[in-house]
């Protein structure tokens, strides 16, 4: 029995995920983690993703209205780190979840939190592929690069070390010989949210309606963010 508990933990801990959130969503006019996403919030759904992919470590690396943040996901058991500059480029915000991770963690997901709409099969599939032995993985849908991204930890010192400017690209190019290029059948691995149309279009896709009217989600009520469920 000890070593069949063992093995399940190795399976459950060895890929942990990083949700990239330190971000102002200046195009998009709203703060995209707190959006209503279903009956959920952005990173919520985020969260609820790789959790039902049995990802048992996730940071959050926090950054504008973090503190808003923390409170949407008290009950989530996610590890947070904060970014103390949100307008720094998102290799920065990579670094600090990199250094969060336990030593358990043997790859990392790595997700900007405008995709909320990943299915946990895709995400199933990335670790089954890097379980196989692929070190660098992208999800594409139709030839068109999506995230999460997985990357295996052999390359941590190297992804403590990315350039500002090329970031998880120009990593990603200078290892294009090493990278498996995933295809899915899922559309929205390359699916983001820049804009608040997107985030309708979006939103419509996966529920089929667009996202209620409700009161604006930037401002805390009473110290606390307002609940969107």
């Amino acid at each position: 029995m000890p070593s069949c508990l063992c093995g399940y933990l190795r399976s459950v801990h060895d890929v942990a995920a990083i949700i990239l959130a330190a971000g102002r969503s200046r195009r998009m006019g709203k703060f995209k983690p707190l959006l209503p996403f279903g009956n959920q919030t952005v990173i919520e759904s985020c969260v609820s993703n790789l959790r039902t992919a049995n990802v048992a470590e996730i940071v959050v690396v926090l950054g504008h209205s973090a503190e808003a943040v923390r409170e949407q996901l008290s009950a989530a058991s996610v590890a947070f780190v904060t970014n103390p500059n949100p307008d720094s480029e998102m290799s920065a915000s990579i670094v600090l979840g990199v250094n969060a991770l336990t030593d358990m963690a043997r790859a990392v997901l790595i997700t900007p939190v405008d995709h909320p709409a990943i299915h946990p099969e895709t995400i199933g599939l990335l670790m089954e592929k890097w379980r196989g032995g692929a070190k660098l993985i992208q999800p594409e849908f139709q030839g068109k690069g999506g995230h999460p991204v997985l990357i295996d930890l052999s390359y941590r010192d190297e992804l403590n070390c990315l350039d500002s400017n090329a970031g998880l690209r120009g990593f990603f190019n200078k290892h294009r010989a090493d990278v498996l290029r995933l295809p899915v059948d899922s559309p929205f691995v390359a699916r983001d949210m820049d804009t608040w149309e997107d985030y309708c279009a979006l939103h419509e896709d996966v529920f089929g309606r667009k996202p209620e009217e409700i009161a604006d989600l930037n401002e805390p009520t009473n110290g606390k963010p307002k609940r969107l469920i």
